[in-house]
């Protein structure tokens, strides 16, 4: 009878150590997709958003400063 009891307590906290190690199997994956080097991958949609206004037909509308180019400063 006491090996039967060992043996139970035995499972016992061996199942509740198994299943507290894997408690959280649903982790949130990170909001972008980055390369190696930590930057964002534009080939995923998400990383690919203009930073200024769009027009109509979706591309970036230039008459805004937010979707123009550094320009080369000149000397």
């Amino acid at each position: 009878m006491k090996r039967l009891i060992t043996l139970m307590t035995v499972l016992l906290l061996s199942f509740a150590t198994l299943t507290q190690s894997n408690a959280s199997p649903f982790q949130q994956k990170p909001a972008t997709h980055l390369k190696k080097d930590g930057t964002p991958d534009k080939r995923f949609k998400e990383n690919k958003k203009p930073a200024g206004p769009l027009k109509k037909d979706g591309t970036p509308d230039m008459r805004h400063n937010a979707n123009k180019k550094a320009a080369p400063v000149k000397k």
